[in-house]
């Protein structure tokens, strides 16, 4: 892999909170948990993925996997949902339902890889071009517009949902980023090979 998305890698495994800033600004922005941790079994650059809130974290609202690649001279992040999702609930904090983990869970979402690139001494990713990654929340069908920043501090990130007819914003931020502080980290369980230049 090239030092880079090394880098990447190594600044995602991890455990992130915006405790701070939700009680700071409780009316705007819940209390949310997400962690990256590494799944070795799958390909290269495989992360489970686990957004919940805190008051909660057994159930998370989001639960994916995400797999980092360098193609065509660019970093990505494929983005997959996992088939049944409910069994794997929690998979973030219990090895043996990581390890569990197959290829045949993984359900690509089209339109949903990340474009990352190199900012500073960090990261800053966007959902591609073209309003294709649709999201169902409450009812309704959205298309989603999502970015992050990371580096050694911590991430930040904005998620909002727009109508497909009329672009209108339907749900996510509207006070700004969610400012997430790193809380534990997990770059050991990377795997070497997938550090290698």
């Amino acid at each position: 892999m090239s030092s880079s998305l090394a880098r990447l890698l190594q600044l995602l495994s991890g455990g992130f909170s915006n405790q701070s800033q939700a009680f700071d600004n409780p009316p705007l922005y819940a209390h949310i948990l997400v962690k990256f941790r590494p799944l070795p079994q799958l390909a290269p650059g495989s992360l489970l993925l686990e957004q919940s809130y805190a008051i909660s974290p057994g159930t998370p609202y989001r639960i994916r996997v995400l797999r980092a690649e360098r193609r065509d001279g660019e970093l990505i992040i494929h983005n997959q949902a996992l088939h049944e999702e409910q069994r794997f609930w929690g998979a973030i904090e219990d090895e043996g339902r990581r390890r569990s983990i197959g290829n045949a869970d993984l359900l690509p979402l089209e339109g949903c890889t990340y474009v990352v690139r190199e900012v500073g001494e960090g990261f800053v990713g966007e959902v591609e071009p073209g309003c294709r990654c649709l999201v169902e929340r409450k009812g309704s069908v959205a298309y989603l517009v999502s970015s992050f920043e990371i580096d050694s501090r911590g991430m930040r990130t904005i998620d909002r949902g727009h109508d497909p007819a009329t672009h209108e914003q339907l749900w996510g931020s509207l006070a700004g980023p969610f400012e997430f502080e790193r809380t534990d980290d997990y770059r050991a369980e990377l795997p070497a090979a997938w550090l290698e230049t």
